[in-house]
């Protein structure tokens, strides 16, 4: 009561407080960060490395084993997946969380460096990526042009690189999908023959002319001077006029032997935009900017861009994330401003307008200081963190409410308004602190969830508890100031006298249900209490028996207006085939009403456009398709999906998904299902086993065993003897067919505008090389002269497996499927494992479920620790506050009750028990329990002015009835728009709230007291 007293006394400092707290949030909430998602890094980290023309096989041997060995010796690894292709492979690397994800990247980027001293030299690329979630491309344009050739439309989208590295706010700008420009040295191996050149003379002379070896300096006197060699090549002319060989006045040039001219690497990667060819630019935001910002700088920049570019070439922009951040923080404010109507209207209905502007009062000032203090944390506004406000919304007011009701009641009793405010706020001080520790205790394990999923939902409890704490001091200081200004009025004879509070239709109607049919059913269930705690259990069973009818899931689809379309062809396809495929994917497209543009990528994935989707890259046999939607309702989307589906089955030759973005940390696919050994020949006969079952359970689509597609290979086979005999060495062979196949790079050369070019040595070809180019290669033989590489090699086909993949440094087979609309997820993966169980692993092999199961039970199991955590902190609260064990215990009675209503508000709804639908339950534990600490902190209070049990808690529950159903209809007010809106994210938290509240605060109303009047003797308090 003496804060109270002070606050009263130094109303003045106080006001100025809250107006400054407010004033910085108002300040925070024009300046922080916006975007759609939470920007956040984790630790983890892609090693991709580029081995042309290498088998799976090979590439694992040569490349994947020891790069693993390497990454596998730093601590606190929590996995290490690795898939091999044909001249690729791709190697992620996760920590435990907790570890800086700086310090992890750096030290798989050590890890990569040692492991490169074993790596094959003919190693063409190696990158190492930081994977972060908030690493997305906010921008996608596209340059388009039909006529144009690659070179333009390689210059132009490189000069818009520069133009978007340029704004200070963007992290990064990239080009994609156009081959890369280098120098071809198409060697004619006859004329070679001829002059008895060999390639290995041909490779050393090109790299030894154009190595760039600095002369040092050298001091003359006073002044130093840098001495400069040679150099590397400087022009095309440099290069053509190269000496192989050089004796006496008689030199061979590579231009005698060889065409010098530039041109394009084998195309990897194709893209078009609604049918036309395009190149790609995107552009990623630097981490703690407002997307508007960033965006309006870079269409600006874009705008003077396309101001200079050629007229054969169209700029448009594919994707702009500012649209969706727009529609999505938008649509929350509004459910924001939605709900404080809502509250303010039921507020108004119940106390009148004079208390409900008393009480409303406490929203913006909450809301603001909490903005200001999530600003402060380094947070930013997106879904997570306004959703946050939208969940503190109803729970903002209650103690307002709590306090203005009593300050009210005390008025009524005939006390100035001083002594009213003062006893008013002094006599619930302690009930709503504990209260709001209460609250605050269930939403901070999710703050401290280290999981994925904890860092992605991290800002929005954080949100909660910075607006309840703003609430309670608001509602400590603020509020009794203005519940206790006197309200007078001058009467006929002159005197002032306190103008009473009229009450309101709703708040007779609450009073009259308080003093007449709740009080009844109040003293029938104190008289007989067992008789109701036997009622309420068995409700509360059968509430639990209709759970396995609600069923489970994790994140749910994230409602964009877009579908991904992957297209997968057996490996080793070609990019011609493939792309030929995805042409007539385009077309079922195009005749679909419902689907605006498309966006075509052939050999690459999209680039990544949302955080959660990885692209594939440098896969010939892989193609993407965006495609842009007409609506994003999930009815809609829906729809769209089973249509397409049906029509895409028609295509044969490829495996194509038709896929939705998903909410949520990323998943391989809803399930996935491994087998673990080492033979390769072994994996595939399981994994064709695992694919069956997963093909015979009802639900499941999109079947995808890539295990099954084996390839064929040509395999050159050396006669080692005949090679000895003539004098040509295994590596030679080697060489020449790979330089003749592949096309070997042996430097580098910079132009005079400083673009760096590979240089390549092969042979001339149009396009991909035939089989005929085997028969045109020689060698040259340690004996003089050349011998053809027909004559010491010969063709052969041979099967090999088309991908290979690793988890911790094993071999893995993963099959996955999909599930149709409406199907659970861990229903069909249940499903699978009972049939799997029935199956005898060989010895040394078994199963690992990943896919969503996998993520559920990380998610899951981190929620339901972070649950019991906040039970057990609420409970040393709730003792510290009553002194007791057994009066805790009669406050958490409330919680069963609000899984009941939880339960039963998914199952009227339609909506699965999903990560956010746990989320809204764990928010409960917390809000539940502040109606029972009110009743039974009153019927307490109660009992030491000399009451008996059954009359202190009858008054109680009749005296706290209308704050506690004021706050939990403001509560459910808050909730109930964004509840509305349909979204499968956010829906089934809201729903499970309100069910969970409404369930509850019934049921608290009648089982809290019974439990009150059986396990409490008055006047005792001590532990019991």
């Amino acid at each position: 009561m003496s804060f109270i007293r002070f606050i009263l006394d130094r109303h003045q400092f106080t006001l100025v407080v809250l107006m400054l707290l407010a004033a910085l949030g108002l300040s925070s909430y024009f300046s922080m960060p916006r975007a759609e998602d939470p920007q956040f890094n984790f630790p983890a980290a892609t090693v991709i490395v580029i081995y042309p023309g290498a088998s799976p096989e090979d590439v694992e041997q040569l490349v994947a084993d020891p790069l693993e060995e390497s990454i596998n010796e730093l601590e606190d690894l929590k996995k290490v997946q690795t898939t091999i292709r044909d001249g690729v492979a791709v190697t992620f690397v996760e920590f435990f969380q907790g570890v800086d994800p700086d310090d992890a990247f750096s030290d798989v980027q050590d890890a990569v460096k040692n492991a490169e001293r074993e790596l094959p030299g003919e190693v063409a690329d190696i990158q190492v990526l930081q994977q972060s979630p908030s690493d997305v491309n906010i921008l996608q344009v596209a340059l388009i042009s039909s006529d144009a050739d690659y070179g333009l439309l390689r210059r132009e989208a490189e000069r818009l690189e520069q133009t978007f590295e340029r704004i200070p706010l963007i992290k990064r700008a990239e080009t994609w999908a156009f081959p890369d420009e280098e120098v071809h040295i198409a060697l004619d191996f006859e004329r070679m023959r001829t002059v008895g050149i060999a390639l290995p003379e041909v490779i050393r002379a090109i790299q030894t002319t154009g190595a760039n070896i600095p002369g040092g300096d050298l001091d003359l006197g006073r002044t130093r001077y840098n001495v400069k060699t040679s150099g590397d090549y400087g022009s095309l002319e440099d290069i053509r006029r190269t000496v192989i060989r050089g004796s006496g006045s008689s030199a061979v040039f590579l231009e005698s032997i060889a065409d010098v001219d530039f041109g394009f690497a084998d195309e990897s990667y194709r893209a078009r935009v609604n049918g036309e060819r395009a190149v790609f630019v995107t552009a990623v935001q630097r981490e703690g900017t407002n997307i508007h910002d960033v965006t309006a700088l870079a269409r600006e920049a874009l705008t003077g861009f396309e101001q200079r570019v050629p007229e054969e070439v169209r700029v448009e922009s594919v994707f702009v994330q500012e649209d969706s951040v727009s529609e999505r923080v938008g649509g929350f404010f509004a459910n924001l401003f939605q709900g404080v109507l809502l509250v303010g209207i039921i507020v108004f209905l119940a106390m009148g307008l004079r208390s409900a502007g008393i009480v409303m009062l406490a929203i913006p000032f909450s809301l603001l200081i909490a903005i200001g203090w999530l600003d402060f944390s380094g947070f930013g506004l997106q879904q997570m963190s306004i959703v946050g406000l939208v969940i503190a919304l109803g729970l903002l007011v209650d103690n307002a409410i709590v306090v203005t009701e009593n300050v009210e009641r005390f008025k009524s009793m005939g006390l100035s308004s001083r002594e009213a405010a003062l006893k008013g706020a002094g006599q619930v001080a302690g009930p709503i602190i504990s209260a709001t520790i209460t609250t605050i205790l269930s939403f901070l394990p999710m703050v401290l969830l280290q999981t994925g999923t904890g860092d992605f939902i991290r800002s929005m409890p954080l949100m909660v508890i910075f607006a309840l704490g703003a609430s309670l001091i608001v509602s400590l200081t603020l509020t009794p100031l203005l519940a206790g200004a006197s309200r007078r009025r001058k009467t006929e004879n002159g005197e002032d006298v306190t103008r009473e509070r009229k009450a309101t239709w709703l708040n007779l109607q609450l009073e009259t249900i308080a003093k007449g049919r709740y009080t009844r059913r109040l003293r029938q269930a104190v008289a007989r209490p067992g008789l109701v705690i036997v009622a309420a259990v068995v409700v509360f069973a059968g509430s639990m028996a209709l759970f396995p009818f609600v069923g489970v899931s994790l994140f749910p689809r994230a409602e964009k207006p877009y579908l991904m379309v992957n297209v997968d062809l057996p490996e080793g396809a070609s990019l011609d085939r493939t792309d030929s495929i995805a042409r007539q994917v385009e077309d079922v497209l195009r005749e679909n009403e419902g689907i605006t543009d498309l966006i075509t990528n052939v050999g690459h994935g999209n680039p990544r456009i949302y955080y959660n989707v990885v692209p594939e890259r440098d896969n010939a046999a892989h193609a993407q398709i965006i495609a842009g939607l007409a609506s994003a309702s999930p009815t809609a989307i829906t729809e769209r999906i089973e249509e397409l589906r049906r029509s895409l089955r028609e295509i044969p030759g490829a495996q194509i998904q038709v896929k939705e973005f998903m909410q949520g940390p990323p998943v391989e696919a809803p399930i996935a299902i491994s087998i673990v050994g080492n033979d390769l020949s072994v994996l595939r006969n399981e994994a064709a086993r695992i694919e069956q079952v997963l093909l015979d359970v009802p639900g499941t689509i999109d079947v995808d065993n890539p295990f099954e597609r084996f390839k064929t290979d040509l395999k050159v086979d050396i006669n080692r003897d005949k090679a000895g005999l003539l004098g040509v060495s295994l590596d030679a062979v080697d060489l020449t067919v790979r330089s003749g196949l592949a096309g070997l790079p042996v430097t580098s050369f910079r132009d005079e505008q400083g673009e760096d070019y590979e240089v390549v040595v092969g042979l001339p070809s149009e396009g991909r090389p035939g089989i005929d180019a085997f028969d045109r290669l020689h060698v040259v033989s340690n004996l003089g002269g050349t011998v053809p590489v027909r004559q010491v090699a010969s063709l052969s086909f041979e099967s090999s497996p088309s991908l290979i993949q690793h988890r911790d440094l094993e071999r893995i087979a993963t099959i996955t499927a999909d599930v149709v609309p409406g199907a659970n997820v861990a229903e069909a993966t249940a499903a699978a494992m009972d049939a799997l169980a029935d199956v005898n692993l060989p010895t040394g092999y078994r199963y690992l479920v990943g896919g969503e199961e996998e993520s559920r039970a990380e998610s899951f199991g981190g929620m339901g620790q972070a649950l019991l955590i906040a039970l057990l902190g609420i409970f040393a609260v709730l003792v510290l506050q009553f002194r007791s064990f057994r009066q805790p215990g009669i406050v958490f009675a409330a919680i069963p009750f609000a899984i009941t209503g939880a339960i039963l508000a998914l199952l009227i709804t339609g909506y699965t028990f999903s990560f956010t639908a746990f989320i809204g339950l764990t928010s409960l534990v917390g809000i539940v329990v502040n109606n029972s600490i009110i009743l039974v902190d009153y019927a307490n209070q109660l009992l030491q002015e000399g009451k008996s049990v059954l009359d202190a808690i009858v008054e109680a529950g009749q005296t706290r009835f209308i704050p506690i159903i004021l706050t939990t209809l403001t509560t459910i007010g808050g909730l109930l728009p964004l509840t509305l809106t349909g979204s499968s994210m956010w829906a089934p938290m809201g729903w499970a709230i309100i069910g969970g509240l409404i369930v509850s605060t019934v049921l608290t109303l009648v089982v809290v007291p019974a439990l009150y009047a059986l396990l409490t003797k008055a006047p005792e308090f001590e532990i019991a």
